[in-house]
């Protein structure tokens, strides 16, 4: 068990693009099967595929080159280079993912209209990821080394997967959605026993 941290560690090293669109694939596709149990339903493995095909065709190797196209920019971990990576990731690249995200999975669900829920949902959805995004990638900036940023942003993507494909599916885009979906299956689990 303890011999993968070192093979993963090489593979990092000496493949680094793929190694972390793998990991950030596996990672986001995750979130969403967690997403489609924590709603009680049987596992859509369709679903998932569909995500998996958006995250390592697009978003993981948009992250991978975003990542370090700001790190090329903007070197460094000083404060004012933080700040700058970090507003640059919300204003350019987190409208990008974001659109990217319900525009993909419309065309992969063979949607009529591509745009709908892009339309209904993109401004909820991105005002939920400034409430997340942003100290995840204060982190990923401050303390991760460059070669490793995608994979701890497919590890923090995978909770933030785990919301964007229900509100793809079920939601509108923010986070009392989930959490009403999430209370209302709790409630009506403890509904059928009796109290004591």
């Amino acid at each position: 068990m303890a011999g993968w941290w070192p093979a993963l560690s090489r593979a990092a090293r000496r493949h680094p693009w793929p190694t972390n669109v793998l990991l950030y694939g596996s990672l986001v596709s995750a979130g969403d099967a967690l997403q489609q149990r924590l709603q009680g339903r049987e596992a859509n493995w369709r679903q998932t595929r569909r995500v998996a095909t958006l995250v390592v065709t697009f978003h993981a190797n948009f992250n991978y080159v975003w990542l370090r196209l700001l790190e090329r920019a903007l070197p460094g971990r000083a404060p004012h280079a933080l700040l700058a990576k970090l507003l640059c990731d919300q204003v350019v690249g987190a409208p990008i993912a974001v659109s990217a995200f319900y525009v993909g999975m419309s065309i992969l669900q063979g949607k009529d209209d591509i745009f709908l829920d892009l339309k209904q949902k993109f401004w909820n959805t991105y005002l939920s990821g400034l409430m997340y995004w942003p100290f995840v990638q204060l982190t990923n900036f401050s303390l991760v080394p460059v070669q490793w940023r995608t994979a701890y942003a497919g590890v923090c993507g995978f909770l933030w997967a785990t919301f964007i494909c229900f509100s793809q599916q079920s939601g509108d885009g923010t986070f009392k959605s989930a959490f009403t979906i999430l209370y209302t299956k709790g409630t009506s689990a403890t509904e059928g026993y009796p109290k004591k």
